[in-house]
């Protein structure tokens, strides 16, 4: 006698999965629609309030029921910092990495451009987008957005350069052999093989962007005060006033925001991201998350992928692979031209006339520091050597913890669900927020600000060590790991031979921007306003943070050009060689 199973689903039971089965894409569909017209109707709420003329007199209101509509301007404006920084690193990155000619001098711009402060920008930047439109709120809205993008762009860019220096030439050898476009090779391989690099980084720029909202919403110039309604005005004032309450209900909505946004935006994008991995051996354990496998079941999106998606890139795709077969077989058989007079002279005048530009300004920038007294260069001077001192031990405390930090979070993904949003959450909260208690605290043990100004550097800048390395540790192929189980590699082994060369250009990448993110730090870190009273300490960010407060603009200037020339001194000196041999010796290939 044969018993059945007595656990069989029941006619109940399966007539009830498949109208679950049948009611998520419809719950799905009508979410997209409500998510559609919720962005609609935030656009036209935006362009409402920057149409408007610009409040000079703002009061920011330390209500708690203030906090959502702060809430939402803040984010619109680090969601539009973020779409641009995405857009300049990609087009910065390709230029820089395709065009030998100009690499160098592209890359050493990048230097200088990752290390000026927030505040460095912030008069020029201001001033301009005011006086483009003085009579509209869009003027301060403007310049705000483009100060939030000096601080989250520039480790975007590095990783995307360096992810491009670091495709395996066999990959590169196939675009070239199926007659790849431009376009083509662009989004069949040099974008899915940097995605995991280019989101981890942008995780980081969001991070960054929340950590210089602050200094971005609410600042002072001479007589000027300007102020946005925002999360980061609220902190600003609540830290002022001292009010606990206050700062603890803006850290609450902050935290808030980013678990959110992890949950429904970085989670999925960290799940889809994983299928462009470089690997000849799936890996058996995968990141999910619950969002993005609902996305997938929508009716409505997937009719939109079939019926326009698709189609489009098809279309795309075979005029340009038709244009690019017309245009080779026009070129067979000819020799290759050589470059004509007129292209010649017309490099040459372009390159007289950025001489002239470069001398002009440097005439300029002479005449404007001239005013200076020699005590005040040696003050300089004095400054730069302290702020150095502590971006260099900040990086070492970072990644002295980052780093096997890091790869534990990569090579576990059960670990990666808790730690991540942990670390993003830590990361983006401002370390100005933070630092009274950290100040107060370090007062009461006998340190000060000259202590607690490094504490402030690592709060700020290690994360972009961490955040590359976590990439790095995600971007090992499973076969070498693999490999290294199958070999019974010792701890040590399997370090010294696949995990250090594996994150090797990720770290780079992270060591580069934390640098330039340490020296950036240094305005807030070294010149601190606790309960209405200043307190600062030896060092170049807190000379430009009271001459940007003071309008001093010879120092200002001074002050700047040396942390330029100190940034691209070290970065030609030990992060340039560095990156040349992550681009050669521990670069994925055949």
């Amino acid at each position: 006698m044969i018993s059945l199973p007595t656990n069989l689903p029941t006619r109940e039971t399966l007539a009830r999965s498949q109208v679950l089965r049948r009611s998520w894409p419809f719950v799905m569909d009508l979410a997209v629609a409500v998510i559609g017209l919720a962005v609609f109707y935030c656009i036209v709420l935006i362009a409402k309030f920057w149409a408007g003329p610009p409040n000079t007199q703002m009061v920011v209101s330390l209500s708690p029921r203030a906090l959502p509509a702060y809430a939402f301007y803040s984010v619109v404006r680090i969601g539009l910092a973020y779409l641009l920084s995405l857009a300049f690193a990609i087009a910065y990155g390709y230029t820089a990495a395709y065009n030998t000619r100009i690499e160098p001098f592209m890359i050493a711009v990048l230097d200088i451009l990752q290390s000026i402060p927030v505040l460095s920008f912030l008069p020029g930047v201001m001033l301009a987008m005011v006086g483009l439109f003085p009579t509209r709120h869009l003027g301060v809205e403007l310049g705000a957005i483009v100060l939030i993008f000096t601080g989250a762009v520039w480790n975007m860019a590095f990783s995307f350069y360096s992810s491009l220096k670091s495709i395996p030439r066999e990959l590169i050898e196939a675009t070239r052999v199926y007659r790849y476009s431009p376009f083509q090779r662009l989004v069949q391989l040099e974008l899915p093989y940097a995605a995991i690099g280019l989101l981890w980084n942008s995780i980081m720029s969001v991070a960054g962007a929340w950590f210089f909202l602050m200094a971005c919403e609410m600042f002072h110039f001479r007589s000027q005060d300007f102020r946005l309604p925002g999360l980061g005005s609220y902190l600003q004032t609540a830290a002022d006033q001292g009010n606990g309450h206050a700062i603890a209900w803006g850290l609450f909505t902050m935290v808030a925001i980013i678990v959110a946004t992890d949950q429904l935006l970085w989670r999925p994008l960290i799940a889809w991201s994983d299928k462009f991995k470089f690997e000849q051996v799936e890996s058996s354990k995968r990141v999910a998350s619950p969002i993005l496998a609902l996305l997938t079941q929508s009716n409505a999106l997937t009719a939109l992928k079939e019926h326009t998606t698709e189609p489009l890139t098809e279309y795309v795709y075979t005029r340009y692979a038709e244009r690019r077969i017309a245009i080779l077989k026009r070129q067979e058989g000819r020799p290759p031209a050589a470059p004509s007079k007129s292209a010649n002279l017309l490099a040459y005048a372009l390159i007289a006339i950025a001489a002239v530009v470069v001398l002009y300004l440097a005439r300029q920038t002479l005449i404007l520091i001239s005013p200076l007294q020699r005590s005040q260069y040696l003050e300089l001077l004095k400054g730069a050597a302290a702020t150095f001192g502590r971006v260099n031990l900040s990086l070492a405390l970072a990644a002295a913890w980052t780093i096997p930090v890091g790869v534990a979070i990569g090579f576990h993904p059960r670990l990666a669900r808790i730690a991540q949003p942990l670390a993003q959450i830590a990361a983006s909260v401002p370390a100005t927020a933070l630092f009274p208690v950290i100040l107060l605290a370090l007062v009461r043990i006998g340190g000060g600000l000259g202590i607690g100004s490094i504490a402030l550097m690592l709060l700020g800048t290690q994360w972009y060590i961490l955040f590359n390395v976590i990439a790095g540790a995600l971007a090992i192929p499973t076969d070498l790991k693999e490999v290294a189980t199958l070999f019974h590699f010792s701890t040590l082994q399997r370090w010294k031979t696949v995990i250090l060369p594996g994150i090797f250009p990720f770290l780079i990448t992270g060591m580069v921007t934390a640098s330039g993110g340490a020296w950036n730090a240094s305005i807030i870190a070294e010149y601190f306003r606790l309960n209405n009273q200043t307190l600062q300490t030896v060092g170049l960010g807190a000379m430009i943070s009271n001459a940007t407060e003071q309008g001093q603009f010879p120092i200002l200037l001074l002050g700047t050009v040396m942390i330029s020339l100190m940034v691209v001194t070290t970065n030609r000196l030990v992060w340039r060689p560095l990156f040349r041999l992550a681009e050669t010796r521990y670069r994925l290939g055949a």
